[in-house]
């Protein structure tokens, strides 16, 4: 008889054992792709979306509190969704200021190029580990690297949650995250212009 996932004993165990020895694995995998894909691809991506998850919370965050000295000229009051609405009007209108999110496109890319061998070793049953970019400053993974690699695996889940939290309130509120939970005790005068119905 299989065993029963330890997150939800209501269903089965991901049926590959490779998953099991991973940091952070409890058993979690109820659509079952552990089994479609290469488990070192899926915790590469998952570890990659959790970084990338960790920098957009702090930036949304930082955003409710200071803005980078010339940004406000060209973007105005906008956050989160709403700078990149208002770089692709600029662009449209022809302004040069929107070639902002042409060198995000092209950094990022430049981003992803560059790491790809270290990712194809991974892919190739080499002896890197899925996320291991040997880039470690402070040297918090000499000591106790399970413990960080556990920690960062549920900080960056935690972080892909909380980021698309963050974007439906700005969606709804056109508030940042800090700004929102500032009006969290009289909510409908939050939300209230912008969907009335909700207030009703």
């Amino acid at each position: 008889m299989q065993a029963k996932s330890a997150s939800l004993p209501f269903l089965d165990e991901p049926g590959n054992a490779e998953i099991k020895g991973m940091p952070g694995y409890v058993g979690f995998d109820p659509l079952g792709f552990s089994t479609l894909a290469d488990p070192k691809f899926l915790r590469e991506a998952e570890i990659k979306h959790g970084r990338v998850a960790m920098l957009a919370a702090a930036g949304a965050i930082a955003q409710d509190f200071f803005t980078i000295p010339g940004m406000k000229d060209v973007i105005g009051d906008a956050k989160m969704t709403g700078v990149h609405d208002k770089l692709i009007a600029l662009n449209a209108a022809g302004s040069k200021q929107a070639a902002a999110m042409t060198q995000l496109l092209f950094w990022i890319g430049l981003f992803e190029v560059c790491t790809f061998p270290a990712i194809y070793e991974t892919m190739q049953s080499g002896n890197r580990a899925p996320g291991d970019f040997m880039f470690d400053p402070l040297g918090m993974g000499k000591k106790d690297l399970a413990t960080m690699q556990l920690k960062e695996i549920k900080n960056g889940r935690l972080a892909m949650m909380s980021f698309g939290g963050m974007v439906h309130h700005y969606l709804l509120t056109g508030k940042g995250p800090m700004a929102f939970i500032g009006g969290i005790p009289n909510y409908k005068s939050c939300i209230e212009p912008h969907i009335p119905s909700l207030c009703q």
